[in-house]
């Protein structure tokens, strides 16, 4: 395995601990820059809400990345249906941003410095959207992976969200600062990558100090979200339910990073997910449930703005895109 494959083993944790890591990240085909704007907005109940894109990740090559085990010929093909390519799959970095009458919430931060020169606009993207840093009263994390926790924290470890609180899982919190966080369920068997996911994790938590807020399973929090356990691909990994005035959106986090594999083939998984089966079991039972319901969802890492719903489809799912021609 050469040092780039085992680089880019772990959607938005295809990281690692070094100065400089923009040479090892895969680019894109035909790569021209970020959008001009890089924001979508929308409405849900009396809450105004927007879609901010902190960049990319390009995840090369596709398996074990995605359906680690599967045999390779059913992955390609499923792929050339989907007229996708075969040798790498993009995922977006999706910020839902929500503002009230006196609040400005983001859900997760992204990627930070973390990775390389395609990800990281989140700040640049919010002030194009007139939101500058200080701006920004709370910030909720689904989880402590890098690409969602990662952007708290600058280069010299300052907060670039400084006036915020953050929320996290009490489980999440536990899980990364214990001694040895377990692996022994993951399909990930890199321990350079397990080493500086945890690493990240670590140094983002134990910046925040007071500004750090832990919630529990079910908690609902700033009069608009409950955060509702979804565990598997971390131990306490949240859906959050957004709502106002009866209208409802869930944010479902990294439930799925892909639409062709894993919402198509939902035990077919991602290798990153700290318990595989667990996350197999979760993404079958929420999904279903959002089928169900005809729920709106928003997805971190589906094609931009992220938003859509899931049906069902035989034994699996299909994602229904909500397009959007342009960015606003």
């Amino acid at each position: 395995m050469d040092r780039r494959t085992a680089l880019l083993r772990f959607a938005g944790l295809a990281l690692i601990g070094l100065t400089d890591i923009s040479s090892l990240v895969a680019k894109p085909l035909n790569a021209t820059g970020r959008r001009k704007n890089s924001f979508h907005q929308f409405k849900l109940g009396e809450l105004d809400l927007m879609v901010v894109s902190d960049g990319r990740i390009v995840m090369k090559p596709v398996q074990p990345n995605f359906a680690p085990g599967v045999n390779s010929r059913l992955v390609e093909q499923e792929l050339e249906r989907n007229f996708a390519p075969t040798d790498h799959i993009e995922l977006g970095i999706n910020i839902l941003v929500i503002k009230s009458k006196d609040r400005t919430i983001l859900l997760d931060s992204g990627c930070g410095a973390n990775f390389g020169e395609l990800s990281g606009g989140l700040i640049k993207n919010l002030q194009k959207a007139d939101i500058n840093p200080d701006d920004v009263t709370d910030v909720m994390i689904t989880h402590a992976h890098p690409d969602h926790i990662g952007g708290l924290i600058g280069t010299d470890n300052q907060l670039l969200f400084p006036k915020a609180k953050v929320y996290l899982s009490r489980i999440e919190h536990d899980f990364w600062l214990s001694e040895k966080p377990d692996f022994s369920k993951s399909k990930l068997t890199d321990q350079r990558l397990i080493k500086f996911v945890i690493d990240v994790a670590k140094k983002n938590i134990n910046a925040l100090g007071e500004k750090l807020h832990l919630f529990e399973d079910g908690d609902t929090l700033l009069d608009c979200i409950t955060m509702q356990l979804a565990p598997g691909h971390t131990p306490g990994h949240c859906v959050a339910k957004i709502f106002s005035n009866r209208e409802s959106l869930y944010h479902i986090a990294d439930l799925v990073h892909s639409a062709v594999l894993v919402v198509a083939h939902p035990e077919w998984g991602f290798e990153g997910d700290s318990n595989f089966n667990q996350a197999v079991q979760t993404r079958r039972k929420v999904m279903n449930e959002l089928a169900e319901s005809r729920s709106l969802i928003f997805s971190y890492h589906l094609p931009w703005p992220g938003l859509g719903h899931v049906r069902k489809k035989g034994n699996a799912f299909e994602w229904v895109q909500q397009i959007a021609m342009v960015p606003d």
